[in-house]
């Protein structure tokens, strides 16, 4: 049975693509659920102008950041959490974190997967996060303080 994704479901696709899965998972699984709709002509191409319409999105904010890049060197956020007398934090910051933070006190608004962070941060201080956008690198600085 053909149907159009409304979310993102995992081992079968992304949100608004159209995929094939079998008639009783369709039907007992994913629309009762709402996590589907059936493969109509309509469905179909509102998918796909929905699609288009994120991924031209999308490509304009990555040009936007890339263009960007440079005036974000300076930049430094500020994050707190509780941590312990050595400086550990008891909860690790991660990437959405980073980026909710980002957002919030310099209004830049990036998606987490531009940063390249290897892990996420579990110390107080400061930390360089490096930023990479269609092949170029930039950053910011995170400073990390104990609550």
């Amino acid at each position: 049975m053909k149907v159009v994704l409304l979310k993102d479901i995992p081992g079968v696709g992304r949100k608004n693509e159209v995929k094939n899965v079998s008639d009783g998972y369709a039907l007992n699984m994913l629309i009762p659920k709402k996590l589907v709709v059936p493969g109509t002509p309509a469905s179909i191409a509102h998918a796909e102008r929905l699609k288009s319409e994120e991924e031209t999105q999308r490509k304009i904010q990555e040009d936007l950041l890339f263009k960007n890049l440079a005036s974000m060197q300076g930049l430094m956020i500020e994050i707190s959490g509780k941590a312990n007398e050595q400086g550990h934090l008891f909860a690790s910051i991660h990437p959405e974190t980073i980026i909710a933070e980002l957002k919030k006190q310099k209004g830049v608004d990036l998606s987490p997967e531009f940063l390249q962070l290897e892990k996420p941060l579990k110390e107080v201080g400061e930390h360089k996060i490096p930023v990479k956008v269609q092949g170029k690198t930039g950053g910011f600085t995170v400073l990390v303080k104990a609550a």
